[in-house]
């Protein structure tokens, strides 16, 4: 079933929201206000969570609160990668979740993706979950790790930069505790172990993808995961056939406690025709979060 609701993700992070488009985030903001106040009048039990900050920046909280952006928003979610794209320390989690709490008003935190690539090595990944877990457990009411199967190697990783990136792009494409194929990595079993305790995973589930889909399902069941965080892209929602594709997703999906992310400017509703666009006509993200909402809470 859904129990929470996820209002974009990353918008600090130009590969996810165009800042160029709306350089004091005021579009953003209004956007978000919109939608968790509709989403409230719906779903008034419905946990409603501004998208994972990345980078942590609570200047960032604080601006959007000064447009009240935040007047129905339950939760601030939280991402890091310190041992991939970060310029911190893993140990400094604690220190660096401080600061955005304090920004948050008294709202809950979670951190809604952490992970460890295993591009150079598994044994890296394999130490870090713990040592991630345990940094943050006592700290935040709900972890998501990040992510349960790699990426496929013919497939493009979110993000405007690509390969100029160097290994750090590369980094994108091994982030499971599973390969692509679903064959399980050392630390899976450490994250199964931790999701006896609470911790989710975060997986998106790709456009028409069957056989990912039920890799993704299968590994959840078998690790015992009960918590996933995903998403239904606002894109993928307007195309034709959305509806039978996300009811199927929803149904095999209704095992799991799901946090689902709602995000991804459809292109022709962009001021530019692109996902990480602000739209041209932001009330039009609001309707998309209400429909959903609306079809699927009842999963």
């Amino acid at each position: 079933m859904i129990d929470s609701v996820v209002f974009w993700n990353e918008p600090n992070n130009l590969s996810h929201w165009n800042r160029r488009l709306d350089p004091d985030w005021s579009c953003f903001a209004e956007m978000v206000a919109l939608a968790a106040a509709r989403v409230r009048e719906v779903a008034p039990g419905l946990i409603r969570v501004l998208g994972g900050i990345s980078p942590l920046d609570a200047s960032f909280i604080k601006l959007i609160d000064s447009y009240g952006a935040l007047a129905n928003i339950d939760v601030v979610g939280a991402h890091g990668f310190p041992l991939d794209w970060n310029r911190w320390h893993i140990d400094e989690w604690p220190d660096r979740l401080s600061p955005i709490r304090d920004a948050a008003g008294g709202r809950r935190v979670w951190v809604t993706e952490v992970g460890a690539s295993t591009l150079a090595t598994n044994t890296i990944q394999l130490w870090a979950i713990d040592r991630t877990l345990s940094l943050l457990s006592p700290a935040v009411e709900r972890t998501y790790w990040y992510a349960l199967m790699d990426l496929p190697e013919q497939w493009g990783a979110t993000t405007r930069h690509s390969g100029s990136e160097g290994s750090a792009y590369y980094r994108h494409y091994r982030m499971g505790v599973a390969d692509a194929q679903g064959a399980l990595k050392p630390a899976a079993s450490r994250l199964a172990d931790w999701a006896e305790n609470g911790v989710g995973v975060c997986e998106w589930v790709y456009w028409r993808e069957e056989r990912r889909l039920q890799n993704m399902v299968a590994l959840l069941k078998q690790l015992g995961i009960r918590r996933l965080r995903t998403g239904i892209s606002w894109a993928d929602w307007e195309r034709p056939g959305a509806t039978e594709w996300f009811d199927h997703v929803m149904s095999e999906l209704a095992p799991f406690d799901l946090s689902i992310t709602l995000c991804f400017t459809p292109v022709e509703r962009g001021i530019e025709p692109h996902h990480t666009s602000p739209p041209a006509d932001i009330p039009a993200y609001a309707d998309y979060c209400q429909s959903v909402v609306e079809r699927y809470l009842r999963s």
